[in-house]
Formats: structure tokens, sequence, C-alpha cells
């Protein structure tokens, strides 16, 4: 952007996780960073904190609300509630709505598309999916891995009307024939599991990642941590699971049981997984029933969790942007970064209201 104003950032500059991850200064020039003081360019404006790389919602839903696909405004809406929080980089995990127009955006956060979710018939929220049956999962892969970003979204299990308790939505060889399509069309894929049942056969098909993630267990999370999946526990929407529970109670007791169970081992389930060396990452679930701007609360529900403040801070930060394969705060990336005015390593808490936000070498909150 070469309109963008010359920005001098000072403070500390946490470009990793670690103590020597500091420097006290970096410029913004042309709407990237450098660390070369520029020569003779006058300062327009001059920033000063704690600096962290945009922030990372691994796990959001711009264009969706409770009943299905948006209209653009309230999508613009969506994205600037996000951005505001300081959440810069979106994994959108699911949309049926057409979000493109966001790339054109300057003042809207990036978003990585993992196109519409793909869900057994009559197994999951009504308008949300694409939904089929497993001889029609590889076709609608391969149509979702070329619409995204280098994502696809599953839904692994939902309530079962039968057996009226969560169960798997597809069988073993349809997943693992529709996760290999996926990755000859250069796309990872990532599935929506509550519960136990579904998680070996898509770890053992391949996956590379798995949303919410309340089943695991003694007998998975070894299989998880061997095969390298990812988990984006979603911290905050698991916290809806007891209201849930409440309203399925009287028609689907086993179902409500269940979910009341998930709840309560929550927080064993997230630490007994980053302590197996299982990837832990931020994302809120945004979109559907719940609202946007959540990312500073997930950080603080995987501290709670008992996973350290700087994993936690890495978990949206440093190591989610490598993972998800864009830059940090580094020279000639985009100028995409947060300031806190306290240290958030100390206290996570410190990234609830930034205290300036800037996107594509702008500030914009």
């Amino acid at each position: 952007m070469s309109d963008s104003p010359v920005m001098r950032i000072t403070g500390r500059i946490l470009t990793g996780p670690g103590p020597e991850d500091v420097r006290d200064e970096l410029w913004v020039v042309g709407g990237r960073i450098t660390y070369d003081r520029p020569v003779a360019a006058a300062v327009d404006v001059t920033v000063s904190g704690w600096v962290l790389p945009g922030l990372v919602d691994a796990h959001c839903h711009v264009g969706l609300d409770a009943h299905g696909a948006v209209e653009a405004a309230v999508s613009e809406k969506q994205a600037l509630t996000d951005r505001d929080a300081g959440a810069l980089l979106l994994r959108d995990a699911g949309s049926p709505a057409d979000t493109r127009w966001i790339d054109d955006r300057e003042d809207l956060p990036r978003i990585i598309r993992a196109g519409r979710h793909i869900a057994r018939t009559r197994r999951y929220i009504r308008n949300f999916a694409h939904e089929i049956e497993p001889a029609d999962l590889v076709s609608f892969v391969r149509r979702e891995a070329r619409r995204g970003d280098g994502w696809v979204k599953l839904v692994g299990d939902w309530i079962d009307r039968e057996s009226g308790d969560l169960a798997p939505c597809w069988p073993r060889e349809p997943v693992r024939e529709a996760i290999e399509a996926a990755h000859r069309e250069g796309a990872r894929v990532t599935a929506h599991c509550f519960a136990e049942s579904s998680l070996r056969d898509l770890v053992e098909a391949g996956i590379d990642c798995v949303e919410h993630a309340t089943g695991l267990t003694e007998e998975t999370i070894p299989l998880f941590a061997e095969r390298g999946v990812a988990i984006v526990p979603t911290l905050v929407n698991i916290a809806t699971f007891p209201r849930l529970a409440d309203g399925g109670q009287e028609k689907f007791p086993r179902w409500a049981a269940h979910m009341r169970r998930l709840h309560e081992r929550r927080y064993d389930t997230v630490r007994a997984a980053w302590d197996a060396g299982i990837d832990v990452f931020v994302g809120t679930d945004a979109g559907g029933s719940l609202p946007h701007g959540l990312v500073a609360q997930e950080v603080a529900e995987l501290v709670r969790a008992g996973i350290p403040a700087v994993d936690a801070l890495s978990a949206t930060a440093w190591k989610a942007r490598e993972w998800l394969g864009r830059p940090g705060l580094t020279e000639g990336a985009p100028a995409d970064l947060v300031v806190c005015a306290e240290d958030p390593r100390r206290d996570v808490r410190a990234l609830a209201g930034p205290s300036r936000v800037v996107l594509r070498g702008q500030v914009v909150a």
C-alpha cells in the first residue's frame, strides 16, 4: 500500500514466544514491516506497547448465523468485530455464504476458507451444510477443496435420532478416500467432532485437524500425537453444552447426559492433549449461535485449562500463523499487528481491548 503512513512502533516487539524473541522497534513502510530505519522518511504515526502479530481465530464462520447464510452487510459486521478484537487472520471453518468479496477490502481481516460444511443427510444444523450420503463424499470433498483456501470441513459426528446419542456420520472407507482426494487437491481436512466414537477412524484415515475434540480419551490422545493431528478446542463454544443439554433433555436424554459429561471434563481433556504434545490452536466457533470477537476469551479459556500463558498466546499468534502458512512479525511481512498496553505473556487478559490494531499498515482500531 504505497499510500500507507510511515509508522514507528516502539516498546516490546514480540516476534516469537521465547524470551529472546523481543525487539525494541519496528517500522511500517508501504504497509509492510521493516526493522531497518527508513532513510529520510517522515514518521506519520508512532505507536508504543507490547506488540504481537495479528491474532488468529482458527475456527469461525463469517457469513453464517444460527439460521444459515447471511447478507453481505452482516458478514461485514462480523468481520469488523473480529478485526477490532485483534483477530486479523480467520480460518473460516465452514460457511454457506460467498465471502470472496472480503478479499478486496483493505480494512477487513484476511480469511482462509474451508468452503461449506459437508455433512450426512439430516445429521447437522439445517441450512449450514451440504447434506449428502457416503457415495457422494469424495466428489463433494473435491468440490469444496477447489472452492476453499486449502481446507475442507467435514461433520464427523452428530446426534443420531435412532440411537438418541452422538454417533459417527461416515463409514471408515469413504472418509479415507475423501481425505486422500482432498490431499491430492492440495487441501487439508478438518472435522467437527464432539464424541469419542468418531475420532479413531478419522485419524487413521489421515485427517489433519479436529474441531472441538471433546471426545479425546487416553486411547485416542496418543494416536493424535503420533499422527500429528491438531485440535481447535473452541472452549467458549463448549461452555454452551449444559444449555444445549437442557434443551434436548426430554427428547434425547442419552445425548443430553453425554454432552454434560463432555463439558464437565473439557479442561482436563485439553490439558491432557497439550501434555501429550498435540498442537492446540485458538478458535471461537463465532458465527452460528456465538458472537464474533471472542478471541481473547478463548485464549483465557486455554490458560484456565492449564496451558501456560505463553503457549496459549502462541496458539493464536506465532505458532498459529506458522500452522496456517502466514507470516508473523518478519521483515517484509504485511503489517498486521496488535498492540497491548501490558505484557500479555504475564497475563493474557491484556489481549482484551487492545490499545491499537494495525491492519495492512493502517491503524484500524
